[in-house]
């Protein structure tokens, strides 16, 4: 199995929204709620978000996307979100290395990466811990779930 990481463009946002629904849904089954953000996204404003040039990345199986992440640069600080891989398709790797790429893809100027993921993920919290981000505090989605706010340095401020 080959994965190719490569930059996410308009023209995938279908794709990379079939991709991110189907990832979502385990975690909706889990926090037994079915709004969460990612699941209630559009194609419209996926495909606005990546017309934007904001760093996005998709991870393709040959010419399937089997996985996409986005960053939200700010400044010194670049939000890396939607991280997502196909359920058929975890646990080979695929999102250690979307993340370490869209790390990668930063701005020069951002010196904290930070993100988001529910307090229970212990799958994702596992994740992000190995990667190097530690647990900088809480908050709560438009779904009401309890969220760990995770950073990270980069750059000058590593």
């Amino acid at each position: 199995m080959t994965v190719h990481i490569g930059p996410l463009g308009p023209e995938h946002a279908g794709e990379a929204l079939t991709v991110q629904w189907a990832a979502y849904v385990p975690v909706a089954r889990h926090y037994a709620e079915p709004n969460l953000p990612p699941l209630t996204e559009t194609v419209d404003a996926l495909r606005a978000d990546l017309s934007a040039g904001i760093p996005a990345l998709g991870a393709w199986l040959d010419t399937r996307l089997v996985g996409s992440v986005r960053g939200r640069p700010d400044g010194e600080r670049m939000e890396v979100a939607r991280l997502s891989v196909a359920p058929d398709m975890q646990g080979r790797g695929i999102g250690r290395r979307l993340l370490a790429a869209i790390e990668a893809a930063a701005p020069p100027a951002v010196r904290t990466l930070w993100l988001v993921t529910g307090t229970k993920s212990d799958g994702s919290l596992e994740l992000y811990r190995r990667a190097g981000y530690a647990i900088v505090g809480g908050s709560t989605d438009a779904a009401g779930i309890a969220m760990a706010v995770l950073e990270k340095s980069v750059g000058g401020g590593a």
